[in-house]
């Protein structure tokens, strides 16, 4: 799986003037005064500043994973590859381990399942099967469109993801949780490295609520 940073708008000091231009004050650099005054906005929940940063990534993932992701609209967009348009060889995702059904809960996992090796053979018979009819249905003339229809949750899949440095604190401080699915959790840390390295002030601010 794989994030990366396409493009990013602003700094700690964008939220801090869109925050004091309520006062028609403005700031030049940023100074401890602005940094107290980004961790009371966050504090209070005075979101409206901090919507004024924007990052843009470009993510690779498998389904499963980006269609937990999707879920999170407000503040983002969202555009992805798509199999209408595309017949290029399908690239599959495998887990390097299985983890075990959850023990009191109907969500999650715990643990590792003992049979590791045959859990593997499961998953990539099937990815073998689902790819060999995708391209038996195209060489028979169905449109990409319709073949798609039998390519599994573990493809892979890309898309841009653009959004506010709010809404992206959003998405992290709930895939994060250690209670969500681990593959969520590994492009939440992605993303959340990259608006760490941007926006240091603020991203502290935020992911400390």
């Amino acid at each position: 799986m794989e994030v990366e940073l396409i493009d990013y708008m602003g700094s700690d000091l964008t939220v801090v003037n869109a925050a004091r231009v309520s006062y028609q004050k403005h700031s030049d650099e940023l100074r401890p005064r602005d940094e107290r005054l980004i961790k009371y906005l966050a504090e209070h929940k005075h979101w409206s500043p901090f919507s004024h940063a924007f990052l843009q990534f470009r993510i690779k993932a498998p389904i499963f994973v980006a269609r937990q992701l999707a879920k999170h609209q407000v503040g983002l967009s969202w555009n992805e590859v798509s199999r209408r348009y595309v017949n290029s060889d399908p690239e599959m995702y495998v887990a390097e381990k299985f983890r075990g059904a959850p023990l009191v809960s109907k969500q999650g996992s715990f643990g590792y399942v003992p049979s590791q090796s045959w859990a593997k053979t499961c998953v990539d018979h099937m990815n073998n099967a689902g790819v060999t009819h995708y391209k038996k249905l195209l060489s028979l003339g169905v449109s990409p469109e319709q073949a798609r229809m039998v390519l599994p949750q573990s493809m892979y899949t890309e898309w841009y993801w653009s959004g506010s440095l709010y809404a992206f604190s959003r998405v992290c401080n709930l895939r994060l949780d250690p209670h969500t699915q681990e593959e969520t959790r590994e492009i939440a840390q992605l993303i959340s490295t990259d608006c760490n390295k941007r926006f240091p002030v603020s991203w502290d601010a935020l992911t400390q609520m």
